[in-house]
């Protein structure tokens, strides 16, 4: 399964951490190369121009002949040319006729002078600096983004076989072997998935091993049902008492023809299209003989009809479940069902649940105290393992005025 692209990658996040490094590191030597440039700059122009005028200034004035070094030249006072006056004092660097000058702007007791340096490589120099660190820069966040990507193709890989072989649920992971912090992670892995198989193989006996135990005498209890009806039409009390026990037998035997089809790999179970609004009404139907003398109503209220692709006989257990439980809890008032989007409502005006039963629904801790299933019997659990089994969801609330609220919550197609 490949990640989605809403999840960060781990390996661009390593590709993007050296990318910064590269750059935070290149303008960190980037200042620290213009203050050396610049610095060589002083040394090697403005305090040559310095000594130059500190030798030639004095000589002016005492009327020696002041002869210049080729490039540079010395003017004083009425000799400086009119595009080198007005400068302000020091060193300055200005275009003259297209030629870059470096010039020193002075005063001495008899006036105004400047040293011009014609014939300095300098700016050359400092252009050639520059573009090797630009060259430099670049191949620096070339390099980083190839040994990033290198790094984290490395790093990600060895996770994401890893990953691949968990949701694969293989039992013979890989970098078992390994020594490092993944190999520590792939043993954990193996464990516990070791662990957890072990665990839901044993549940998985065990529910199967359970309800085929409990097939044999249901059916028993059941035929002895119907020959007692058969046998005793006359006596209303037997008759009641008989149908009673055989209601009671069907729904044990119905409840473990779930269990152990819940026991089975979902993909091993055959998935159809199923109307949920037929289920319901069928359910609905079923339970009326469950009302009894009761003043209580049961009825079917529509909603928009919407199919879910799931095994016939977990659908029906699931909302025949929710219904029988609201008719037998609930001494008065009405049990409604109804659809709406892509849920099923069950409500009813009974007592509610009790503390222990609104905890397991909530998946909250139990108060202290509680401790079974008070008062919802198999049913209830029943629903929510059906419902985690077809990728649906189990809601609870309670009912305005009194009441319970169940819905069962459907995926999207």
């Amino acid at each position: 399964m490949l990640p989605s692209p809403k999840i960060k990658s781990l390996r661009r996040r390593i590709v993007i951490a050296y990318l910064l490094f590269a750059a935070v590191a290149s303008l960190f030597f980037a200042i620290i190369a213009a203050v050396a440039v610049e610095g060589i700059e002083v040394k090697l122009v403005d305090e040559r121009l310095e000594e130059v005028a500190a030798w030639a200034a004095p000589r002016q004035a005492s009327g020696l002949p002041v002869e210049m070094p080729a490039g540079l030249s010395f003017f004083h006072d009425a000799e400086i040319p009119q595009s080198l006056r007005g400068l302000p004092q020091g060193a300055n660097e200005i275009t003259v006729d297209g030629v870059d000058l470096h010039v020193l702007a002075g005063r001495d007791p008899s006036g105004d002078y400047v040293v011009v340096d014609h014939a300095s490589a300098y700016d050359k120099i400092e252009l050639v600096v520059y573009s090797m660190f630009a060259i430099g820069f670049a191949g620096f966040l070339v390099s980083s983004l190839m040994f990033g990507a290198f790094i984290g193709n490395s790093v990600v890989r060895p996770i994401m076989d890893l990953a691949t072989a968990v949701q694969a649920r293989r039992t013979d992971l890989p970098q078992q072997d390994s020594q490092d912090e993944l190999g520590i992670l792939a043993r954990a892995f193996a464990a516990r998935t070791t662990e957890l198989t072990e665990v839901l193989d044993r549940e998985r006996f065990f529910t199967g091993d359970v309800s085929h135990e409990l097939r044999t005498p249901l059916t028993v209890i059941s035929g002895a049902a119907e020959v007692i009806m058969a046998q005793a039409p006359g006596n209303p009390a037997i008759q009641a008492a008989s149908e009673r026990i055989y209601r009671a037998a069907r729904d044990a035997s119905d409840s473990v023809a779930v269990l152990l089809r819940l026991a089975r790999s979902p993909e091993r179970l055959e998935a159809t299209p199923i109307s949920v609004a037929a289920v319901a009404a069928e359910e609905c139907a079923r339970s009326q003989s469950l009302l009894g003398d009761k003043p209580l109503t049961l009825s079917y209220a529509g909603g928009p009809d919407f199919t879910v692709t799931a095994p016939r006989e977990l659908m029906i257990a699931a909302v025949g479940n929710l219904v029988r439980n609201a008719c037998l809890y609930t001494a008065q008032g009405e049990v409604v069902v109804r659809l709406q989007g892509r849920s099923l409502f069950v409500e009813d005006t009974g007592p509610g649940l009790p503390p222990a039963a609104r905890a397991r629904v909530l998946h909250e801790a139990a108060p202290a105290g509680t401790s079974g299933s008070s008062g919802t019997g198999l049913g209830l659990g029943l629903v929510q393992r059906i419902c985690a089994y077809l990728d649906a969801s189990l809601h609870y609330c309670e009912r305005a005025g009194g009441g319970s609220v169940f819905e069962i919550r459907f995926p999207s197609m």
